[in-house]
Formats: C-alpha cells, structure tokens, sequence
C-alpha cells in the first residue's frame, strides 16, 4: 500500500491523534479505519434507496417527495432544538 502525506492544520492532527490514542490506535491506524467505516455520498444514496424498497416491501412505505421534504424538515427542526444551534 502506498503512502500519501495530507496536509491539515496541527490543531486538527492533534484532536484526531489524541482520539486515535483514546482508542488504543496509531493516527495512521485511525484514519485507515475512518476511511473503511464512512460512506462516500455515493454510498449514502444507495443505502438510502434499498432502505426505502425494504420498507416498501414490508409495510407499503413510499413517502411522496413532499412528504419526505417535510419529513427532513422536522429533523433538522428537532437536531437544531437538541443541539441548541
């Protein structure tokens, strides 16, 4: 496997080393984990979709775009109001 060197600002190499360290991980061991365990968005949709035909198998649900919109909307309503933002 080949090496790369990626440039981000020391603050943030240093918050990602100590939670590395917390996990009992070399950064390098960390961020190789990270990069197996995320979704591209690519990866999201195509999760999202065969979600929604499952729950459409199972029990019929196919909310309408306008629905889902509102749907989202009430989530980020209630993330905001938990988070305080």
């Amino acid at each position: 496997m080949a090496d790369v060197n990626i440039r981000l600002p020391a603050e943030a190499k240093d918050r990602l080393a100590a939670i590395a360290a917390a996990e009992g991980l070399s950064l390098r061991a960390y961020l190789t984990l990270l990069a197996e365990t995320l979704l591209t968005p690519d990866e999201r949709i195509a999760r999202a979709e065969k979600a929604r035909a499952v729950l459409k198998k199972w029990n019929g649900y196919a909310p309408t775009a306008g629905a889902q919109q509102e749907l989202d909307s009430e989530l980020d309503r209630r993330l905001a109001q938990a988070t305080g933002r």
